[in-house]
């Protein structure tokens, strides 16, 4: 299902309470942008860590991927927030999904998108356990 504008505004600008009221009155925590990207997505790659933690504690997917088959997580990572991508990989991110098609991006894991942006600390705790 499309968002709607409400929902993509409340996200995009961060807003926590609106977040919380439209949830309550029954917006769709999975719906996408026009881009294929979820309130998840959105939220990640923005830094803004209490609509993805409100947006995790009413269950969204945390798996669903849009453009270059990046995920909320992978998003967080491109954009720099690593607090974001603990957040993520805590409540249960898949780590062995791999972006596509650009090159950056392309067989990638969240830990080779953290080795790449000097996220040290960070991949140790995204890497794949055998």
């Amino acid at each position: 299902r499309l968002m709607d504008a409400a929902w993509e505004n409340a996200i995009k600008c961060g807003d926590v309470r609106i977040v919380h009221d439209l949830l309550g009155r029954g917006a769709e925590v999975d719906a996408r942008d026009r881009y294929g990207q979820t309130a998840l997505m959105l939220a990640a790659h923005a830094g803004h860590r209490e609509v993805v933690e409100t947006l995790i504690a009413h269950r969204a997917n945390l798996n669903i991927t849009a453009k270059f088959g990046l995920s909320a997580l992978m998003l967080a990572l491109v954009a720099g927030h690593a607090e974001i991508a603990r957040v993520l990989a805590k409540a249960g991110a898949d780590l062995s999904l791999r972006g596509t098609g650009a090159p950056g991006f392309a067989g990638k894991t969240a830990y080779n998108l953290a080795v790449d942006r000097g996220m040290l600390e960070l991949s140790e705790e995204l890497k794949l356990k055998p």
